[in-house]
């Protein structure tokens, strides 16, 4: 049997970010990764917020070295209006900029930055059972590539595990989410009718109505991710193999289909259903849920990446001074401030489909320090309270859109 302080479950950015912290604290970790790295895996859009994670545990410049899309900012196409989002506007302090990235090349540089500096991290390797000992120790069943099973035990789990959900599944902890139903397509194209400049590498949110949007994210590389997102019943009503769906689907962006309407996929699109998810606890004694493991929300703002990376860091934060001596209190100091940030994600959601928050996007004349609030919230710093907008989440979109509402009634 293998002994460890931590088993970090999953080698994303979240798991790497978690087993890069603690690494350089001297606890011993073990990471395990179900995939061969490089894999495909969505979520290519970050936020400025998740910069601070990589460049507090010393992965920012492995990743600096790599010449990634720069991401400043964000636009919203709706017809013929306009939404631009500027990082260097907003309300909170902090990165102006981030990256577009093809997650594949993305997280195989972070796990093999960790793999140099001597990180136990091993690919291939699944989670068969875990066993938790009432003291929250864990005995936890592996299979590696060969088939051949071991166990590992460990004083805490981290579970970074993203879509994959070990312990959600595990433990039982499933529950649904309160976000509306939705679906999305996708696929990456060589994008050799990208225009030069600025418009060839903005990052896209084409809205084609109140629930259906179209993403354009490109990459250095040459190549570019679009998708769709709509309502599961309107997506599912296009028939046909999903390279099929498609390509019917690109003829409802006016703005793109030119661009795209003859470009080869260089996979066959992909399709996932009713894709955000919810548990019922973010801990337990001996555990602790990361990103996509915890939570998984509507990708419209991209913030999948940084709930992983904030989490991550937060988590092996608290496990550390665990194993210091001192006392954590989950609730308040991980699962409340988790959920704090997640909330207000959430709402922009639920808002974007009323329709409450397209008014406030595509509103004209631009309200500036209300954009101003709004791009620190789209930036990811969901913790800033300063912010109207991230402290009165709950009722301001509905407020101000209902203002917008009564004005354009007048006109």
């Amino acid at each position: 049997m293998i002994h460890v302080d931590v088993l970090i479950i999953g080698a994303g950015p979240s798991g790497c970010i978690a087993a890069s912290y603690l690494h350089n604290h001297g606890i011993k970790v073990k990471v395990i990764e179900k995939s061969k790295f490089p894999r495909f895996v969505i979520g290519e859009s970050l936020l400025p917020r998740c910069m601070d994670h990589f460049e507090e545990v010393g992965l920012l410049d492995c990743l600096k070295r790599c010449g990634f899309e720069i991401k400043n900012g964000a636009r919203f196409i709706k017809g013929d209006r306009v939404c631009n989002f500027d990082f260097s506007e907003k309300f909170t302090q902090g990165w102006d900029w981030t990256w577009q990235v093809p997650r594949a090349d993305f997280d195989n540089v972070l796990a093999k930055e960790l793999e140099k500096r001597g990180v136990d991290l091993v690919f291939e390797h699944e989670v068969v059972n875990v066993f938790f000992n009432d003291d929250g120790s864990s005995i936890t069943t592996l299979k590696n590539s060969e088939e051949e099973i071991y166990e590992i035990n460990a004083k805490y789990i981290i579970d970074s595990s993203g879509y994959g959900r070990v312990l959600p599944r595990v433990l039982g902890l499933e529950k649904s989410s309160e976000m509306p139903k939705q679906s999305s397509i996708f696929t990456h194209v060589n994008d050799i009718n990208r225009p030069e400049g600025w418009e060839g590498t903005r990052i896209t949110f084409d809205v084609i109505d109140t629930r259906t949007w179209f993403w354009v994210i490109p990459f250095s590389n040459g190549n570019t991710s679009i998708g769709y997102v709509g309502a599961t019943d309107f997506i599912e009503s296009f028939v046909g193999d999903t390279s099929l769906k498609f390509k019917e689907l690109l003829k409802l962006s006016n703005y793109y289909y030119e661009r795209f309407k003859d470009v080869d996929f260089i996979f066959n699109p992909i399709e996932i259903k009713n894709y955000s998810k919810s548990v019922t606890q973010l801990y337990g004694k001996g555990y602790v849920l990361t990103g996509n493991s915890a939570e998984f929300l509507d990708p419209v703002f991209s913030s999948g990446v940084t709930f992983a990376t904030e989490s991550a860091l937060l988590a092996a934060k608290l496990i550390t001074k665990e194993l210091h001596g001192e006392t954590v209190n989950w609730e308040v100091e991980y699962s409340n401030y988790i959920k704090k940030g997640v909330n207000v994600f959430a709402t922009y959601v639920k808002e974007w489909y009323t329709g409450n928050l397209q008014k406030l996007f595509f509103h004209q004349p631009e309200n500036p320090e209300i954009k101003k609030q709004i791009c620190s919230v789209l930036a990811g710093y969901v913790w800033d309270e300063a912010n109207p907008f991230v402290k009165n989440h709950h009722r301001l979109i509905k407020t101000v859109a209902q203002i917008i509402k009564i004005e354009e009634e007048k006109i």
